[in-house]
């Protein structure tokens, strides 16, 4: 195994977590510390000795900083091939010196343009330019230099350098040098993605730059993807900050695959629509079964199960509480594929437990929604990019088309037939009473076979429900055949050349009816 000894290294972190102990770990071998700014002065005042870049180069810093380390002394010192003679000869002839080790990060960039009021010249000025050039070229020079750009690596760079007498392997060299460039990738994508956004005065051009970049790591590989033939992974979208399948922490069960995740998603993202202690059951992600309760989580399962129990088997489950003693005996009763929550008390794992292959995911609430970012969709040749079908909606400033006002107990319940519908995959129709879904009619190719599908699959009384649609109707027949179901009252989006034929049939039918004029449709 080749390995490289450390004589020399250069510093200069924004990020100064652990660079005391690392410098500290460096200066026990003997190894020479570069640094400039803040970072050198903070590895003086702990007692460790440091030269100065501008003393090591003889050029002081100027411009505010921005010309510290783009000089021959810095990259000859990085680039120069060890086992090259002509290389050699040039850094004597020149007075350069080797430096095998960089640790670089970088000015925060994104954390500097997400910051509310961060004007164009702020951003600009937080583009660094000398870390990422020392991070290429110690990066293209890996087989000699180690470079270093996360804290969290530290700790097994002085390992190994212990363990080797002060040398780094070109394994270990590579590994890092891999996680250099993808670093610079992404950095340099954030930058093309801000800048790409707006106009040279600083304002808005578009929603969308000309130019989109997008990072992902790689969290796991699966078995396999939706069949067994297909190979697949699952890459997470890097600081993530939102509560989301891709931040959970699975606390039991087999490994997730493929249309778990999925799966999962999909549950999470509908129960998080809904206020109240609620539950959302999901199969081939639509839900088959949902409901809120205002005395317990139990109640709210026993209900979302109701809705229909054989679709239900094998489901994903997500509720928006922690789980309790009560819920997980309830939840037990039944084989589930996974169940969600933010919490589980340690009653609720001890008795899922029992279930050894039920995969239990926790995902904490974040404070905030926040941003949600854009939602993909691919195509062969191409990416779809959208943003997520977000956002408060008022059912009670929603226009009333009918005769007659929806009752408050309507209102209720086409509140929650809406936050529920919009999880439906289209064409989509849900009947529903205040706190439970009763039928769903997904994924057809007409809207009137959803209706007579969400009518024929229901499992409870359809009589007295509500009726939720994620986009118009075309014709009156889906109006008509709700009333033959019972439905009293409906929530549309509007927009048809023929709104008025299905406003006319639920007038005859004595239902009443409102327009949000916000469609869901789910493709």
């Amino acid at each position: 195994m080749k390995l490289n000894r450390i004589t020399r290294a250069l510093i200069s972190v924004t990020d100064k977590s652990g660079i005391v102990a690392l410098a500290r770990g460096l200066a026990d071998f003997n190894v020479e510390i570069l640094s400039t700014g803040g970072t050198a002065t903070q590895i003086r005042n702990s007692g460790i000795r440091v030269t100065e870049v501008s003393d090591y180069t003889g050029f002081p810093e100027m411009m505010d900083g921005r010309l510290k380390t783009l000089h021959p002394k810095i990259h000859g010192g990085l680039l120069a091939l060890r086992d090259n003679g002509e290389h050699m000869k040039a850094l004597a002839e020149h007075g350069i010196g080797r430096i095998d080790m960089v640790v670089v990060n970088l000015y925060q960039f994104e954390k500097t343009v997400e910051k509310e009021g961060c004007t164009l010249e702020t951003a600009i000025e937080n583009i660094d330019i000398g870390g990422p050039t020392m991070l290429r070229a110690a990066a293209k020079n890996y087989p000699f230099v180690t470079v270093v750009t996360d804290p969290a690596d530290y700790d097994a760079v002085l390992k190994e350098m212990k363990e080797t007498g002060g040398s780094i392997s070109k394994g270990t060299n590579f590994r890092l040098a891999v996680k250099t460039f993808q670093l610079t990738a992404r950095y340099d994508g954030a930058i093309s993605n801000y800048l790409g956004k707006l106009n040279a005065d600083g304002s808005a051009k578009h929603l969308f730059p000309d130019t989109y970049t997008v990072q992902f790591s790689l969290a796991q590989d699966l078995r396999y993807g939706e069949n067994p033939h297909q190979m697949a992974a699952f890459y997470r979208e890097n600081n993530l900050l939102l509560s989301a399948v891709s931040n959970a922490r699975q606390l039991q069960g087999k490994e997730l695959s493929y249309n778990n995740i999925m799966d999962s998603d999909a549950a999470w993202q509908a129960v998080s629509d809904l206020e109240k202690p609620a539950v959302v059951i999901m199969k081939h992600a639509n839900p088959c079964g949902a409901a809120t309760s205002d005395s317990d989580l139990a109640s709210a399962y026993r209900k979302a199960m109701e809705t229909d129990p054989v679709s239900a088997f094998g489901g994903i489950v997500a509720l928006n509480r922690p789980v309790d003693r009560k819920t997980a005996e309830e939840l037990a009763k039944t084989f589930l594929e996974v169940i969600i929550a933010p919490a589980f008390d340690d009653e609720a794992k001890a008795i899922l437990g029992a279930k050894k292959n039920v995969r239990v995911l926790e995902i904490p609430v974040a404070p905030a929604k926040g941003d949600a970012g854009y939602d993909f969709r691919r195509v062969v040749g191409g990416l779809l990019v959208q943003d997520r079908d977000r956002g408060e909606f008022d059912i009670r400033g929603a226009k009333v088309v009918t005769r007659r006002q929806p009752t408050e107990a309507e209102y209720d319940a086409l509140d929650f037939a809406w936050r529920i519908v919009k999880h439906v995959k289209s064409n989509a129709i849900v009947y529903a009473t205040k706190d439970q879904l009763v039928g769903v009619g997904a994924g057809q190719m007409s809207r009137v076979d959803s209706v007579k599908i969400a009518k024929m699959k229901a499992q409870l009384p359809t009589q007295g429900t509500v009726l939720a649609s994620d986009a118009f109707f075309p014709f009156r027949d889906g109006v008509d055949m709700a009333a033959e179901a019972g439905v009293t009252a409906i929530i549309q989006p509007g927009g048809s050349v023929r709104d008025e034929e299905a406003i006319r049939a639920a007038d005859e039918h004595g239902m009443a009816m409102i327009f949000t004029g916000v469609r869901h449709f789910k493709h």
